[in-house]
């Protein structure tokens, strides 16, 4: 008989295990849309984004300016933009090292101040020379931004709102694109091409003392090591990963489009059969308001598409965009440039949301690749677009440009193939 039938008293043993509740799991604190200090944090990182593409890119729309002042043709003027993306391009894995160990707020703002510094001896450089250096400069300080506040997105917002988080601060790009060129078509208009790129020195001095007031302290950061080897492991198996490489050769193919078409298009505009004056020819830089648009909805973009589908979407955006923009017509040129701006800055936004996704360690180095490759990406535009606009023209080009199109689809494509293979190995039982 049981012991509760005869009354006798039940003693436990000590082996025996006591049964607890379980225990619930820990709430996640990571940011999300309406929550505490995401308002904050998306508005630092714009202004961030803001301050980022205005001063990388503030010589695009002076170019033939600039040409005119030091006597050199379209292809010399073009390296104060390469030289800028390439410095870039080329610090952007050891800044990202860097914040890592250090910590990403504290890595954005020494090198928003950095950058706005040289920014502000720019207008004074007395050769075309002594200009490209200090723009190769101003590039390498601001290689501490886009990997860094890419990984700090990735560590402390939820990651169902990642691409919408990311896409914010993609806009905050656009925004400081459109802003730095429109001000300073203007501005050059009367004063000249050094006056406007002090001015946007000055509009990204209050850009970064907002951001650094504003963004909240990481409460998810883990400090990583600086031991070169620990470094070495993270690249290789980031470099190791078909989808990682397919994202970065994406990046950096979508970005040689848009360098190539905004470096050359000031060109273009001041010749027959449009002959615009300078200011006219930076309003033209408003279409990036059309890029803050299609960033910041490239979530909901990839919930209805899925990201290969949003992908092909942007790619036919930007192909159609640049076709349209052969025809010698004011109104379809600009209509050919908003295409080509929203699906830029849609594809830009889905495949850097992408690589945050995808890495599960070692985020900003992760991270810092894709920048590094968008960053050649733009270099190599600027540059091949220059020659090709010096050898045939505007056809020239828009030919670079669908080369570079081709190439995202196709390899698009390869990222479909891929998943329907390894879906078929998935539902084949195995023996």
């Amino acid at each position: 008989m049981s012991p509760a039938s005869t009354g006798a008293s039940v003693t436990l043993d000590a082996r025996t295990p006591v049964p607890t509740s379980p225990t619930p799991a820990p709430a996640d604190s990571r940011l999300t849309p309406g929550g505490p200090g995401y308002r904050r944090m998306s508005f630092a990182l714009f202004l961030a984004g803001v301050a980022t593409f205005a001063l990388l890119y503030s010589t695009q729309a002076l170019l033939p300016l600039i040409s005119d002042d030091y006597g050199v043709a379209a292809g010399e003027a073009s390296w104060t933009v390469a030289a800028a993306t390439g410095g870039l391009a080329l610090f952007v894995l050891p800044m990202s090292a860097l914040s890592e160990r250090f910590g990403r707020r504290t890595v954005m703002t020494a090198s928003l101040m950095v950058a706005v510094a040289v920014g502000l001896l720019v207008p004074f450089a007395p050769s075309i020379g002594a200009l490209v250096a200090l723009r190769a400069v101003q590039g390498a300080a601001l290689a501490g931004l886009p990997a860094s506040a890419t990984a700090y997105l990735a560590e402390e917002v939820r990651p169902k709102a990642l691409v919408t988080a990311i896409g914010l601060f993609v806009a905050g790009n656009s925004v400081g694109g459109m802003s730095g060129r429109v001000i300073t078509g203007w501005v050059a208009q009367e004063w000249g091409w050094r006056i406007a790129v002090g001015v946007i020195g000055l509009v990204a001095v209050g850009c970064a003392v907002a951001f650094r007031l504003l963004l909240p302290a990481p409460k998810h950061f883990e400090a990583g090591s600086l031991r070169p080897r620990v470094l070495a492991r993270a690249v290789r198996d980031h470099l190791s990963s078909p989808l990682l490489r397919r994202l970065y050769a994406i990046g950096a193919l979508f970005m040689t489009v848009f360098g190539g078409v905004y470096t050359v298009i000031g060109y273009r505009l001041t010749e027959a059969p449009f002959s615009l004056p300078q200011g006219i020819i930076g309003s033209i830089f408003l279409v990036y308001l059309v890029g803050t648009v299609s960033a910041s909805s490239a979530g909901r973009l990839v919930g209805r598409l899925g990201r290969r589908g949003a992908l092909y979407t942007a790619g036919g955006t930007t192909a159609a965009g640049l076709l349209l923009s052969l025809v010698p017509s004011l109104p379809l040129v600009l209509l050919g440039l908003v295409l080509i701006t929203a699906g830029f800055f849609a594809g830009h936004a889905v495949a850097s949301s992408a690589v945050g996704k995808t890495a599960t360690h070692g985020r900003a180095q992760a991270t810092a690749l894709y920048q590094s490759s968008y960053y050649i990406g733009s270099s190599a535009g600027s540059t091949v677009g220059a020659l090709a606009f010096h050898s045939g023209g505007w056809a020239g080009t828009v030919g670079v440009g669908l080369l570079a199109v081709m190439g995202v689809v196709a390899i698009t494509a390869l990222g479909t193939l891929a998943a329907r293979t390894a879906a078929r190995r998935e539902a084949v039982p195995a023996h």
